[in-house]
């Protein structure tokens, strides 16, 4: 399984749903399994830290495990990685076992960031 994380402007979430319902209709691969949207870079790096992307990393490479070992893992507070651990959830990021181990469901996890073209209009704004 795969996760991508992107930046959408604004109005093109709904041409990503439609993409997916497409898709999955036609029993194809969209490319991805998870899809996680942002409006912005900034809103992206504003939820997606650089804490919580090593977070992520630090529990694919260990496997599932408690909250309290990969904060011993990633040499940092419990109460900080608690919650980033939240946050990811939030996001579907990150899940728990039964036993409420916390763990990435997805053999990826993919960051797109493409930086659009401002338009003529756009740039004259910005004068």
């Amino acid at each position: 399984m795969k996760a991508v994380i992107e930046i959408a402007p604004h109005g093109s979430v709904f041409k990503t749903a439609r993409k997916q319902v497409k898709a999955a209709e036609s029993r194809e691969g969209f490319g991805a399994d998870y899809h996680l949207s942002f409006e912005s870079a900034r809103a992206l790096f504003s939820e997606l830290t650089p804490a919580r992307i090593d977070l992520l990393e630090a529990l694919r490479r260990c496997g599932p495990c408690s909250v309290y070992a990969l904060a011993k893992e990633v040499e940092r507070n419990y109460s900080n990685v608690h919650t980033d651990v939240g946050k990811l959830q939030e996001h579907g990021l990150v899940k728990r076992t039964p036993e409420d181990a916390v763990f990435v469901p997805f053999e990826s996890v993919e960051i797109h960031l493409a930086l659009f073209k401002r338009t003529a209009a756009q740039r004259q704004n910005h004068k």
